[in-house]
């Protein structure tokens, strides 16, 4: 599992998925990988954190990068968001194979993800 409350993954919107994957392996080196039936291409950064490259819409305009967050229990860190004066915009939803994930915002506005990954044997 990796390490408890760190950065894990982070969506970059883009009208054109697979061409905005491009220039940033261009420019940074990053590897890619394309998921054309979910308009979806994520990347590896050598030595930092992976992400992936969001179809822009009404809820993902450009300029909303999302971070996600790993916590080990999700429900008890959607308590303490709630209880630092975060609030809760979606309890829990499950990604097969990847894990459960939630959204919230921070006190300034911003849109976090937490994701309690799936445990694998």
């Amino acid at each position: 599992m990796p390490h408890k409350h760190c950065i894990t993954h982070i969506e970059i919107p883009a009208e054109d998925t697979a061409a905005a994957g491009r220039f940033y392996q261009n420019v940074f080196e990053w590897n890619l990988k394309e998921f054309p039936e979910m308009d979806y291409t994520t990347f590896e950064a050598e030595g930092g954190t992976g992400g992936g490259f969001t179809k822009v819409d009404d809820t993902t305009p450009i300029g909303s990068v999302l971070l996600y967050i790993n916590t080990p229990n999700l429900k008890e860190s959607l308590e303490k968001v709630k209880a630092n004066g975060g609030s809760v915009l979606l309890e829990s939803y499950v990604i097969p194979t990847v894990g459960t994930m939630a959204t919230f915002k921070d006190p300034a506005g911003n849109t976090i993800a937490l994701l309690e990954p799936e445990m694998r044997e």
